[in-house]
């Protein structure tokens, strides 16, 4: 019994030494306090000291309750160290802070003065809505912050993210994640070298080489933002949106996962790699949904399908691979306003084109030109029907005119309602001329000397040609015309009424065609029919 009462009564008086230690200030996070504080001993089942080996040493024994400032301590046993201000509890190891913040471990030692808690081995972080869970994690009560640096996990109701070191804070529930990062989300996995992600607005804040991966698509950055709950990201420094074999590059993105959208700007390259074409511009609009871009600013098509590259180049280009309204897929692109292109063996010229893979028929309206080689083809609309990216036939209609040029002063022509050029292979074996058909044409020797001009008129015209030159013509049906040697050619008939050279607006090279020039005033067609495409912007892709 005297035992037990000088038990008690020692640790009566160990109770009294440490209650008469008072609080002196409240720390101010940020700040270094003004004063120091001491830790409270709230309750232990048994107390040991040994005032001659550790004088300044406590050891606690069964459910050790502790108190520092607005922090509680709990744990199974413990050491007081007076003289250094600082605790070191074992077994089941709790911390609260308020009724938002839990901590628990097997093992903690905390600094009273520096107010750092160190927990090891099975250590669970609770704040509200978040759960972190790691083997080693420090808290930073002054700063109000933790971190980890041998492997972690945060959770809460959106994502879980793990990394090798990363820190949280409770105050202000942002985060910071270093090195083997992923964040998993139930839509899509991010990874990455360094991430900070906010535990109330749900956004993470990418600062290194980064992997968002969904059953959709793949987006790469190195720098932007991802909202996890609204799924939408703000990307820059080259970020690419990879979907379905076409990949969206630009200097800065912009992604709605909801609503199935991208936009980018400035550099920006659209790669088709199933198609095998690439639309480029200074800003991009692409909705996944409906698998359709518009492009604007310097924007240009490029077809490399067919080994030389076809460059196209439109105020504005709209690109859809997908008609809802039906359950077949094609493949739709408008461009309008001011189109140019260029090929090393086909360049052309129109207010606007539009080709859709139903028919396989590119059409282009609005003063349409195009070149091959010497050849120029003209008329208030040009169809080409293609076969396997390659030509097919194609149909001048209205005001047609066909120019090859000879010499700087001689010319072949014809002219008529209608023309059809027939293909075969890609070369060109056959024309038929329709309606009001003129017809000047000179004739060659096998070495190409011209010895004649043929003028002549009529209703049909057909053209045989082989290894792109003309074998015979046939003027069907009542005609009439002349055959003049070439020092004997009248010089009204030289040039066909309509007769024009448009090698003033011609373009050179894939640079050119952001050149634009149009024909001279006299030398527009006046249309008898106006059938061009309608305009499409961003908004029309949104609700496709």
């Amino acid at each position: 019994m005297n035992n037990g009462h000088n038990g008690h009564k020692w640790l009566f008086g160990a109770f009294l030494c440490l209650f008469a230690i008072s609080i002196a200030a409240q720390v101010d996070p940020g700040k270094q306090p003004a004063k120091k504080t001491k830790v409270y001993l709230l309750h232990a089942d048994i107390g040991k000291s040994d005032k001659r080996q550790r004088p300044d040493v406590q050891v606690l024994i069964g459910n050790v309750k502790l108190r520092h400032d607005s922090m509680y301590m709990y744990c199974d046993s413990a050491l007081i160290f007076e003289n250094t201000n600082s605790v070191e509890a074992f077994s089941n190891v709790r911390m609260e802070q308020g009724d938002t913040l839990f901590i628990y471990g097997d093992y903690l030692y905390y600094d009273g003065s520096t107010q750092i808690a160190q927990l090891r081995n099975n250590v669970k972080m609770i704040n509200r809505n978040t759960t972190l869970l790691t083997d080693s994690l420090n808290y930073d009560r002054l700063y109000d912050l933790g971190y980890y640096f041998e492997g972690g996990t945060l959770m809460d109701e959106e994502n879980v993210l793990t990394s090798d070191w990363g820190e949280y804070s409770p105050a202000t529930k942002q985060s910071v994640f270093n090195h083997e990062v992923k964040l998993v989300n139930p839509k899509f996995v991010l990874t990455s070298d360094t991430l900070r992600y906010n535990t109330l607005s749900k956004i993470a804040v990418i600062l290194g080489p980064s992997d968002i991966v969904s059953d959709n698509n793949h987006i790469y950055s190195e720098r932007g933002t991802y909202n996890t709950l609204t799924e939408q990201a703000e990307l820059l420094d080259r970020s690419v949106l990879t979907n379905e074999g076409k990949k969206l590059v630009g200097d800065s993105l912009f992604y709605d996962r909801q609503k199935g959208y991208g936009e980018a700007f400035d550099n920006v390259r659209m790669t088709d790699t199933t198609n095998k074409n690439m639309l480029t511009g200074d800003y991009c609009f692409y909705n996944e949904l409906t698998d359709s871009a518009f492009a604007t600013k310097r924007a240009v098509a490029i077809d490399y399908s067919q080994g030389d590259s076809l460059y196209m180049h439109g105020d504005s280009m709209l690109m859809v691979s997908r008609n809802l309204n039906t359950d077949s897929l094609y493949r739709l692109m408008k461009t309008y306003h001011r189109v140019r292109m260029y090929r090393t063996d086909v360049q052309g010229v129109c207010d606007s084109l539009v080709y859709n893979s139903k028919d396989s028929c590119l059409t282009m309206y609005g003063d349409p030109v195009l070149w091959n080689a010497g050849q120029q083809v003209l008329g208030e609309r040009i169809e080409i029907f293609m076969n396997d990216s390659t030509i097919d036939w194609a149909h001048i209609i209205n005001q047609a005119l066909t120019v090859e040029q000879k010499d700087t002063v001689h010319y072949n022509q014809v002219s008529g309602q209608e023309m059809k050029f027939f293909f075969t292979d890609g070369e060109m074996r056959r024309v038929e001329v329709t309606g009001n058909v003129l017809m000047g044409i000179y004739a060659e020797e096998k070495d190409s000397t011209m010895t004649g001009y043929n003028s002549s008129e009529g209703s049909v015209l057909h053209i045989f040609l082989k290894n792109r030159k003309m074998e015979r013509a046939k003027l069907i049906g009542k005609s009439n015309g002349n055959f003049y040697p070439m020092n004997q050619i009248p010089g009204d008939k030289l040039r066909l009424p309509t007769f024009a050279w448009f090698d003033y607006i011609r373009p050179t090279s894939k640079e050119d065609i952001f050149n634009w020039r149009p024909k001279k005033a006299e030398d527009q067609l006046k249309p008898t029919t106006e059938k061009r495409p309608q305009n499409v912007d961003k908004r029309d892709l949104i609700n496709m």
